[in-house]
């Protein structure tokens, strides 16, 4: 790598689009810092494929619809209904 990736110049922009105040010192280390995260990265392009497990399936029953309650039948043990409707209690 002959041209680094990030220059402090480019950190500096950065750094100024999110307000924050960093030294010329700090520029320069946090350009190597991610001149390095980089390089990691590029080893990661080196690292073989292998072979994916196979597509998974779906094992499970396919829904059947069948009769369901009322309305009248599903209330009748609520303890309070308005309306047609369960009633809960409120929440502040």
């Amino acid at each position: 790598m002959s041209d680094p990736a990030v220059d402090s110049e480019e950190v500096g922009h950065v750094a100024d689009l999110a307000r924050v105040d960093l030294t010329e010192a700090e520029r320069e280390e946090f350009a190597e810092q991610f001149a390095d995260i980089l390089t990691y990265f590029e080893t990661l392009d080196e690292v073989p494929e292998v072979e994916r497990e196979p597509e998974l399936t779906n094992v499970m029953r396919p829904d059947e619809t069948r009769e369901s309650l009322s309305q009248d039948e599903a209330l009748q043990n609520a303890e309070e209904t308005e309306d047609g409707y369960f009633k809960g209690p409120k929440v502040s």
